[in-house]
């Protein structure tokens, strides 16, 4: 793809660990005669702002170096236009990546997907009116453990959430969840409630096994209430998606989801969206993706 892209650049993906690729993936991009920039902001919302600018030149590609997060944030500059989404993986989890197809260990193999790959169009789904999210959503345990870990300033890396892990699951009790799915209400207690457009989250944890990013439809998974020590038990079985056997997990399709919940803060793509209230609705075709 000789042509103009725009770099979007995550300098502190894998802690930092993935600054040594970004010389190379550069220079494989820019070895076909494309014109390359790079975007790197001050703070996310920066980024975000330069980035949006840059997609409004309409350059031929939009490419985010780094993981998820750095792909939620290019997201929102490309959701509902004409301006293809790369993805270089290089954070800790790559799961949109991954659901994507794309060489998720492989930071050269994605720079010639970049290069040379074909237009794929996917869902993305909107929040409100204007945030977009295009792999999983989260509310509940798993969201409070991020709020723990986020708060903690060690240990450093993944150590922290392990901690974080550990201190939700001694004070925490189901939540009282109202979830809204095409106007069906579902009232439940439940540990957690997981909207996905793609089926993982958390580095491979395959909550919405069965979730498919170009179907018009949102796969929700429900963990009803359980006692710790089951709950404990049944966890590890989320990194097969063998959880979906569990009978205290309910999956539901649905394009419209709109969740309650007291006390609850959600995440997308592994990034703090705010408190619920909130509505999630599938936008299908919304992201044109650039894929093997």
């Amino acid at each position: 793809m000789p042509g103009e892209i725009a770099v979007l650049v995550n300098p502190a993906a894998r802690g930092g660990r993935s600054r040594g690729l970004l010389a190379p993936v550069l220079d494989r991009l820019r070895r076909t005669g494309a014109e390359v920039s790079v975007i790197l902001g001050d703070s996310a919302e920066d980024a975000l702002e330069r980035a949006c600018t840059a997609v409004a030149e309409g350059p031929d590609a939009l490419v985010a170096f780094g993981g998820d997060g750095l792909v939620h944030l290019a997201v929102q500059a490309v959701a509902g236009t004409e301006v293809p989404l790369g993805v270089i993986p290089a954070g800790t989890g790559n799961d949109i990546a991954t659901a994507l197809g794309l060489p998720a260990k492989d930071a050269l193999a994605a720079a010639d997907t970049v290069l040379g790959g074909r237009v794929r169009t996917v869902d993305a789904v909107r929040i409100g009116e204007d945030h977009w999210f295009a792999g999983v959503l989260c509310c509940g345990f798993d969201s409070r453990v991020n709020e723990r870990a986020n708060r903690l300033t060690w240990p450093p890396g993944m150590a922290k959430y392990l901690v974080a892990l550990v201190e939700e699951l001694r004070d925490f009790t189901p939540i009282p969840f109202r979830i809204e799915l095409d106007g069906e209400v579902v009232e439940v207690e439940a540990m957690l409630v997981a909207v996905g457009n793609t089926r993982s989250y958390g580095a491979g944890m395959k909550v919405c096994p069965g979730a498919l990013p170009d179907d018009g439809l949102l796969d929700v998974t429900i963990l009803g209430a359980v006692p710790k020590s089951r709950f404990l038990r049944a966890f590890p079985s989320v990194y097969r998606g063998t959880h979906v056997d569990h009978p205290a997990v309910t999956i539901r399709r649905a394009r419209r989801v709109a969740l309650e919940a007291p006390g609850v803060v959600a995440y997308a793509d592994g990034e703090r969206i705010g408190p619920v209230p909130l509505v999630c609705e599938a936008v299908p075709g919304a992201l044109r993706v650039l894929v093997p």
